[in-house]
């Protein structure tokens, strides 16, 4: 475990150094949920309405903009390398990295979620249900988000051929997720959601690193 909590620290420490990064995604989400409401006017109901599926594609393509980087430098100095050489698994070493990417690009959107929802008019209770949702899914985009990350090392046109390879499977999350804000606010029953959610978190944490691990392992060879 000491393993994994340096690479969460070192990766952490890293970004510290490259702030701009983080914060394009971060304003990206801002700026862009922030200028639905301007676009669509003082209809609140509208607002409403519109605000699970604008709030959670503006997530989902915030993370997107820092997937590219999880690897990209380690690939570029050879710390990738390193970490195949070490004594540590190599899972355990990226599970690391997605943690801290996590951390970085998704933990964030969740804090920001109830600013922004005041912004769709949304009640207490959908503020909630969205930051639950969004704690359980934004994981789920940086575990998927990594394989891509991982199988597009080292190729040109890397992020477009990425998003095209992970797109596809973050639309159950995006469902899920924009689901259960949206039956919470018509008065519908939310466990379901929040139940499929969370095995797409399980599967993911039980399978995903290992797919990345072997992604990077072949990236590097």
């Amino acid at each position: 475990m000491s393993a994994l909590f340096a690479i969460i620290h070192r990766d952490l420490l890293l970004v510290m150094r490259r702030k701009s990064e983080v914060l394009t995604a971060l304003f990206f989400f801002i700026v862009v949920t922030s200028l639905f409401p301007l676009g669509v006017g003082a209809d609140a109901a509208l607002l409403r309405k519109i605000a699970p599926g604008v709030i959670w594609v503006a997530a989902l393509l915030a993370t997107l903009l820092g997937l590219q980087r999880m690897f990209a430098a380690d690939y570029v100095d050879g710390a990738l390398e390193q970490m195949a050489l070490s004594p540590y698994p190599m899972v355990l070493l990226m599970t690391g990295k997605i943690l801290a990417h996590w951390l970085v690009c998704g933990l964030p959107l969740v804090i920001l979620a109830p600013i922004i929802g005041i912004q769709f008019d949304l009640d207490a209770s959908s503020l909630y249900v969205l930051m639950g949702t969004l704690l359980l899914g934004t994981p789920v985009l940086s575990l998927l988000g990594s394989i891509g990350a991982a199988l597009t090392l080292g190729v040109r046109g890397g992020s477009l051929l990425m998003s095209l390879l992970i797109l596809p499977l973050y639309v159950p999350v995006l469902i899920f997720g924009a689901g259960a804000v949206y039956a919470n606010s018509v008065g519908l029953d939310t466990t379901g959601h929040f139940s499929l959610l969370g095995a797409l978190l399980i599967l993911a944490l039980a399978f995903v690193p290992w797919v990345s691990a072997t992604a990077v392992k072949i990236a590097i060879e």
